[in-house]
């Protein structure tokens, strides 16, 4: 599903991730590690294109998604869903019309995207309060939204950006599993943590990344 082949790619000032190689597996769930800066993060803005690779390929179902032109990047966005640590909730709108929004972009039917929504909502455990907005939810329940909007429209790829890292243990083990939930649709996902405790127990694929390289 994902295939790096020794992606380079750095920013301004020299550092980044350097001769990356990696593959991940339809319905498989990798643990990304390393300490900050390790360049964890790095490796999801090139997945969906934030930032530019300087040598190597990136394919995403075979096809090299490093020669796509910008006015394509849109396209591969579509199948890709990405999950921050700040949440990023458009706070003036309610619950529903956040997890509402990628499928309102696509041009889904008004049915569709209640029916889709209402039932992701149940998935996250948070049927009822739809009509709540970001600020009146708690940093847990704003994640399963973050989630919800993330995997409504079943993503092929599935992009967690530290997505527990400022949540307490027990919220915490809860937004892993709605992540391993996510690999039972086929969806190919990449959390990224530091939180090694977490994680340790579970039966899945790590990668460690350290200045930038495997270890």
């Amino acid at each position: 599903m994902i295939k790096f082949q020794d992606v380079t790619a750095t920013y301004n000032n020299g550092s980044g991730i350097y001769n990356i190689n990696f593959e991940v597996e339809k319905s498989e769930l990798v643990f990304l590690m390393g300490p900050t800066g390790s360049g964890k993060s790095t490796v999801l803005k090139t997945i969906y294109r934030e930032l530019e690779i300087t040598k190597g390929k990136i394919l995403i179902e075979s096809e090299d998604i490093s020669e796509l032109k910008k006015n394509q990047i849109y396209k591969l966005r579509r199948n890709i869903g990405v999950i921050f640590q700040d949440f990023r909730l458009i706070q003036g709108r309610t619950v529903f019309e956040n997890i509402a929004l990628p499928l309102q972009i696509e041009n889904y039917s008004k049915k569709e995207i209640y029916d889709k929504t209402m039932d992701i909502l149940s998935v996250v455990e948070l049927s009822g309060k739809e009509k709540r907005y970001p600020d009146e939810l708690s940093g847990g329940e704003q994640q399963r939204v973050s989630i919800a909007r993330a995997i409504v429209k079943e993503p092929k790829v599935l992009l967690a950006d530290e997505p527990t890292g400022n949540l307490d243990p027990n919220i915490s083990m809860e937004i892993l599993e709605l992540l391993e939930m996510a690999t039972d649709q086929g969806t190919a996902v990449i959390m990224c943590t530091h939180n090694y405790p977490l994680i340790k127990y579970k039966k899945r694929n790590f990668l460690e990344l350290d200045n930038g390289k495997l270890q």
